[in-house]
Order: C-alpha cells, then sequence, then structure tokens
C-alpha cells in the first residue's frame, strides 16, 4: 500500500463513545466520505415510501457554508449524509495515511494530554480510536487504516483498541485481515445493519450475514447495534434480522437505539423502545452524545 496515496474524510474530532460497549469512553474519531447505503428512510413518517420522503440534506443550499463542522443536523434521513452525499465532497478533507495518523494524535492534544497520547497521562487510561462514516470498510477505508495504524506504531501511540463502525455490507480484503491478525490492537466491529422499515434500505443490499461471519472470524469482539422505532413492523423485522445473523454464526451482543437523530426526537419513543428492547433481553444505548451535545458535527 503506497503511503502517499491520499483519502477523503469529514472529520477528525475529540469525543466520547456515546453508543453501546465503550459508551463514555473518550475517543478519537475519524469519519471517512463515501458510503454504499443513503438511509434516506430514517425519521420519516413511512420509511417504505420513498414517494413521501422529506430529504432537507438534498435542498440544503451549501454554497455559502465553508466548514463541515458548520452544517446543520438533519431530522430527516441520514444523520450524516455529508459523508457520502457528493455535493458536499468540496468540504472534505484528502490527506495521506501518515497525515491522518499525525491529525488524530493532534486532535488528542489538550491542556492535560500536551502530546496527545492515546495513554493519557491524567488517567493513566488508553483512549480508544474510533473509524467512522460513511462507511469505513469501504475499499479505500480499509486500505488509509492499515497506513494510519502503521504510522501510530512508528511513533509508539498505539490505542489500546480500535472501533470501526460500520453497516456490515463490505467484503473484507485478505490485506486487511492480514493486518487485523498481525497485531494485538483490539479491532471491535461495531455493526449497525439497516433495516427495511426503519431506515428504507431494501434487505438484499443491507443486510449480508454472510459478510458480517467474517467480521466474526477476525475478531470475536464487536455488537450488532440497530436503530428501531415503537411499530410492530420495526421489532417484527428486527426479529427475523437477528436471526439471519445467529443462523450465519454471529454472536455479537445485540444493541437497541431509539429512533431520532436529534435529543426531542429520541426523547419521544426512547422509553418504550428501551421497555420493548431489554423485555427481549437486548441491551439499550441511549446515544449519550446526542444528550450531551446535541449531535452536533464533531461530538
Amino acid at each position: 500500500m503506497s503511503m502517499d496515496k491520499k483519502y477523503y474524510y469529514s472529520e477528525i474530532f475529540y469525543s466520547i463513545q456515546g453508543e453501546g460497549h465503550y459508551t463514555g469512553v473518550p475517543t478519537a474519531w475519524l469519519r471517512f466520505f463515501l458510503c454504499n447505503l443513503q438511509c434516506d428512510g430514517f425519521g420519516q413518517l413511512n420509511p417504505t415510501d420513498p414517494s413521501s420522503w422529506e430529504l432537507p440534506y438534498a435542498s440544503y443550499d451549501v454554497s455559502q457554508i465553508k466548514r463541515v463542522e458548520d452544517l446543520p443536523v438533519w431530522d430527516k434521513g441520514c444523520d450524516s449524509s455529508y459523508t457520502w452525499s457528493k455535493k458536499y465532497k468540496h468540504l472534505m478533507g484528502q490527506e495521506t495515511p501518515t497525515v491522518l495518523a499525525n491529525k488524530l494524535v493532534d486532535c488528542l492534544r489538550t491542556d492535560d494530554n500536551p502530546d496527545g497520547l492515546f495513554l493519557h497521562p491524567t488517567s493513566k487510561q488508553k483512549q480508544h480510536l474510533c473509524f467512522t462514516g460513511g462507511e469505513p470498510l469501504m475499499v479505500t477505508g480499509q486500505q488509509a487504516v492499515v497506513g494510519i495504524y502503521e504510522e501510530l506504531k512508528r511513533q509508539n501511540n498505539l490505542p489500546e483498541s480500535m472501533t470501526f463502525e460500520t453497516n456490515g455490507t463490505q467484503i473484507l480484503r485478505q490485506d486487511f485481515k492480514d493486518w487485523v491478525s498481525s497485531h494485538d490492537t483490539e479491532v471491535f466491529f461495531s455493526l449497525s445493519p439497516k433495516l427495511w422499515t426503519v431506515a428504507g434500505e431494501k434487505t438484499e443490499k443491507a443486510i449480508k450475514p454472510d459478510n458480517v461471519a467474517e467480521y466474526y472470524e477476525l475478531s470475536k469482539n464487536g455488537q450488532l447495534k440497530f436503530v428501531v422505532g415503537h411499530k410492530d413492523e420495526q421489532w417484527e423485522e428486527l426479529e427475523m434480522t437477528v436471526k439471519k445473523f445467529r443462523d450465519a454464526g454471529v454472536d455479537y451482543p445485540v444493541w437497541i437505539m431509539p429512533v431520532g437523530a436529534r435529543e426531542e426526537e429520541q426523547s419521544a419513543t426512547a422509553g418504550e423502545v428501551a421497555r420493548k428492547a431489554f423485555r427481549r433481553g437486548y441491551n439499550v444505548a441511549a446515544r449519550v452524545h446526542v444528550y450531551l451535545f446535541g449531535n452536533a458535527i464533531g461530538t
């Protein structure tokens, strides 16, 4: 892999992990640009009827926007549509793996951690690294991550664990699989398969149990994370989908999150969704960053 190749990304920032297993853990984030799904059904009155959808990201006037951080959080469609919609590509950065690694170190720098170390000098705790998107396991993302890791290793500044927030549709390339198998840093697959009745993505495109089984074979550290509302049809689809993953041999724990990109949408259904989840034995994930920071870009 060439360390000179440049890769598109939308954000690099420092915050906490807000969802699932690593909730609350200080994390350096790299958000890649590009995704194979659009999830336009999120937040719509009828996620399965495209003719009824409102898509604010598609009609938004981007001409006055100079930075990704100045974009609003949309309440309908994918809440990070700027990470794949071509109309926002001019706002993205494009850098080599070496530069991306250095930007991750820079984002960790605070008065308490002037050198940007994953091993924080105050708490003596290892901080986390998360690759998200978009879809971080597109071919370009797989290539970039290997280079980023090698540069952090050269600097003797590796995280203890790395999360890939992925939709679980991508096939892992052999060089990426070889890399995962070659080091001791935990690789944690946080899989968010998209449901037709919630996100408006067709099942045959969005649900790939055999691909995810390969992730599970590579690393037993991970989770299945579903966004669900209160409608019975969504829970029926969820149960069928979980069974598909179980039948494929994927035994990651299942976390349920209430639908809603912003706090006001979450609050409307969160309690009911949580009860439906824990009564079925699933873990419940509040989106802590939404409650703390309003899901603002860069948090």
